[in-house]
């Protein structure tokens, strides 16, 4: 088997409130290989967010250590982190948060840009992109002139513009009716799947969780599979 696109190793974070100390993840393990994907189940308050923000550099463990493409990234400086998860991590959000200014294409085109790639071949890539989602018509329209599905897979589009070997995703169909939700969730397996990405995504949606390839929960702050 290939190297782990992510790996998370003994992960502890804490909080605090007041005096009391609030233990979110606690010796929380967990390894997703390319092309895998991994459904994150568990109630609201139990850490979800916690451990994407984690395996997404966004935030750090006070303990443990967080692996993208086998190297640690807790001793790196936060703009090495930053570097990181740019070129290797893609995010998709309940909320699409696209910019209302910018048509469909251009959403995608600005991060292909912020990592340096021409305009020329980023827009090239959008539209590919877009076209591979069933949106090629739309490329020119602003968000507000789209479905709350198209404006979500514009956003899958944009999470993957990059290339990365690492999508994480909260609650991506949380706001979309079933039949949407089943829809922008098949795009995004078969996205997935075809780019060799490793994936974990955060569902409430237990149907949509058992069509990926395992699922985990968490309890007690722990990290468990789900048969």
């Amino acid at each position: 088997m290939s190297d782990a696109v992510l790996e998370l190793r003994n992960i502890a974070r804490h909080y605090r409130e007041g005096e009391a100390r609030l233990d979110i993840l606690v010796d929380a393990n967990l390894a997703i290989y390319p092309g895998e994907t991994v459904a994150l189940v568990a109630p609201s308050g139990a850490g979800k967010s916690t451990l994407l923000h984690i395996a997404g550099l966004l935030e750090r463990q006070d303990s443990g250590e967080t692996l993208i493409n086998s190297a640690p990234t807790s001793s790196m400086s936060d703009n090495d982190r930053t570097r990181l998860r740019r070129d290797a991590i893609g995010f998709i959000y309940q909320f699409h948060h696209l910019l209302p200014e910018f048509t469909a294409l251009e959403n995608i085109v600005v991060p292909q840009m912020i990592c340096g790639l021409a305009r020329k071949e980023a827009e090239a890539r959008a539209q590919q992109l877009l076209e591979y989602l069933r949106l090629g018509p739309r490329a020119s329209h602003r968000p507000s002139e789209l479905s709350g599905g198209e404006q979500q897979r514009v956003a899958i589009a944009r999470a993957v513009a990059n290339a990365p070997h690492l999508l994480l995703a909260d609650e991506p169909t949380g706001n979309l009716d079933p039949r949407t939700a089943e829809h922008v969730f098949a795009t995004l397996m078969t996205l997935a799947r075809h780019s060799g990405l490793a994936a974990l995504i955060a569902t409430h949606n237990l149907d949509l969780a058992k069509q990926m390839d395992r699922r985990v929960t968490l309890r007690d702050g722990r990290i468990e599979e789900l048969t």
